[in-house]
């Protein structure tokens, strides 16, 4: 039982939507670091592409850029097909493409319910129904491939913002998680998700006006997220050392959740 062949995600193929910053940057990080075959997707075709760049010229791998906007079916299916051009199967589907929305009760508009829960919700159940003939290619008993759903903490906890339809939809991100788990072990392909707390990103770096100070003195580990840590368990998650974790919801946030509160915001 080698360290190296236990956690090896070398040559995997994998997809990451919402690749171009972020959490979905600090996972395709950990693969191309690690030798994977990595496409990165969201829907700014120069920021994607600069991405992609950037990542190949700082460790030297694969990471090929494909812009397209999922929030709706037919980016889905725009994205399958040019992925198709490209590659036979697919190993790892990382499911991170999201958007927020935050207004008073009073004010909270529909546009802020269906923008959300249209790409956090509907384009994970559609990228898997897409791609699920892709995941099945390569897919054995003692090698299955692997979807990642990213969470968020604010689907566990009662979130401090009034975030009404992010906290929801991620709440429904991580039912779904199960609910296509329990389907798809049978075809060999398993499915977890990922929940993060506090990490540096243009989503919560808008709310807290890009000064973590205080988010990290509210963590129990007195800072926030690194890219290790994110990339550490979604390397986890698709690799031969979680072949017996399924349907989970694991959370990434310094110990938030397991203290019961997460008000980020006062002193």
């Amino acid at each position: 039982m080698k360290l190296e062949q236990l956690f090896s995600v070398k040559n995997k193929i994998v997809l990451i939507t919402g690749g171009s910053r972020g959490i979905g940057e600090m996972i395709a990080e950990g693969f191309i670091a690690n030798g994977a075959k990595v496409y990165i997707s969201s829907r700014k075709e120069v920021e994607i592409k600069e991405t992609a760049r950037r990542l190949k010229k700082t460790y030297g791998g694969f990471c090929e850029a494909i812009p397209c906007d999922i929030s709706k079916i037919g980016g889905v299916e725009k994205l399958a097909l040019e992925f198709k051009k490209k590659e036979t199967h697919l190993d790892v589907l990382i499911n991170n493409a999201g958007a927020v929305w935050g207004e008073p009760l009073e004010k909270f508009s529909e546009i802020g319910w269906d923008k959300v829960m249209d790409l956090n919700v509907k384009s994970i159940f559609f990228m898997t129904q897409k791609f699920l003939a892709l995941l099945k290619v390569n897919a054995q008993p003692d090698s299955k491939s692997r979807i990642i759903n990213i969470g968020s903490i604010d689907g566990i906890n009662t979130p401090y913002y009034e975030n009404y339809s992010y906290s929801v939809a991620k709440a429904a991100v991580h039912k779904l998680t199960k609910v296509l788990a329990a389907r798809l072990i049978s075809d060999n392909i398993i499915c977890n998700a990922i929940a993060p707390g506090p990490f540096p990103s243009k989503m919560l770096g808008s709310a807290v006006k890009h000064d973590y100070t205080i988010i990290s003195k509210k963590n129990p580990s007195n800072r926030v997220g690194r890219s290790t840590d994110i990339a550490g368990i979604a390397l986890f998650l698709a690799s031969q050392a979680s072949e017996f974790t399924v349907g989970e919801v694991i959370s990434c946030d310094g110990g938030l959740v397991a203290s019961a509160g997460h008000d980020l915001t006062n002193d």
